[in-house]
């Protein structure tokens, strides 16, 4: 029933209000997406798209019950209160689109989530997609298909473009899920793998990712390790990044002989992982990968 979010998510719109929030409510509304409630303090009693907005995280759960998903578009130096609002509320999946949150409050919000038993999906990042079941986040709904290939990435432009490429040759995807490109993110490749594991709707997984870091080396030695039960692909972007230079993303940076694109490849490669060269060449080896004809 793909992973995270299906036709069974119910979500609450953290800052909806805002010019993100609004915009970004509507297009999930649109897609199908059950948008529940908004939350902004100060603005209980408004709607947004005919969604209600409640003043606390807590009133809007209280109201809707049935609420199990927040997607936050709170501005960075609030963002980890709402994170710890939506925990304290009971909620299981935590989206957080915000930017520029320092590295402590999202080491700590992320140490209490896990405690919690909740997801993090974030911060810094697109959200994610079932297509045709539930969009939460900011990921163009139009180059998603339905189908049998998940998708985890540390960027949001790539996974577009991979997924765009996938549709267009009628290959559709379970969910495709944006990690995030901060140096600390909620849920890793790991994490994801796992749960594409045990997903009857998943045939093959994608991984896209890019200099910085040693989530790709722990993705590639949790394969190996468990001797995953289905395909997996990968990109990695930035293989002529110089080290010592980050490349877009705050966690894509190679230091110290870690987190360089060939070492990742590597890796990955040893443990079993076809690694395209380029994004386009992902749909061939999907299609070998799903013993589809051409």
């Amino acid at each position: 029933m793909a992973i995270l979010v299906n036709r069974e998510t119910r979500v609450v719109v953290q800052g909806v209000t805002g010019k993100e929030g609004r915009f970004h409510t509507s297009a999930m509304l649109r897609y199908g997406t059950k948008v529940l409630a908004g939350v902004t303090p100060n603005k209980g009693g408004e709607r947004v798209d005919g969604v209600p907005v409640y003043d606390s995280v807590r009133e809007a759960v209280e109201r809707h019950p049935e609420i199990n998903t927040s997607a936050i578009f709170v501005p960075a130096k609030s963002a980890p209160d709402a994170v710890y609002e939506a925990i304290d509320s009971g909620i299981k999946t935590v989206v957080v689109i915000t930017e520029g949150i320092p590295i402590h409050e999202t080491m700590a919000f992320v140490k209490y989530a896990r405690y919690k038993g909740v997801n993090i999906i974030g911060p810094n990042c697109p959200g994610l997609i079932s297509p045709n079941k539930s969009k939460v986040g900011i990921m163009p709904a139009n180059v998603f298909s339905e189908g049998p290939v998940g998708i985890i990435s540390r960027s949001g432009t790539l996974t577009y473009e991979v997924a765009l490429n996938l549709t267009n040759a009628k290959i559709g995807q379970s969910t495709a899920v944006g990690i995030g490109g901060d140096p600390v993110v909620g849920t890793q490749f790991v994490q994801l793998l796992d749960m594409f594991r045990g997903d009857d709707e998943t045939s093959c997984v994608i991984l896209i990712g890019e200099i910085g870091g040693d989530a790709e080396e722990r993705a590639a030695d949790y394969i190996r390790r468990t001797n995953y039960n289905k395909p997996v692909l990968a990109f990695i972007a930035g293989t002529s990044a110089p080290p010592g230079k980050r490349m877009g993303h705050a966690g894509a940076i190679i230091s110290m002989g870690v987190g360089d694109a060939a070492s990742k490849i590597k890796r990955l490669s040893g443990s079993g992982v076809r690694v395209a060269q380029r994004p386009s060449e992902l749909v061939r080896m999907t299609r070998e990968a799903l013993g589809l004809t051409t």
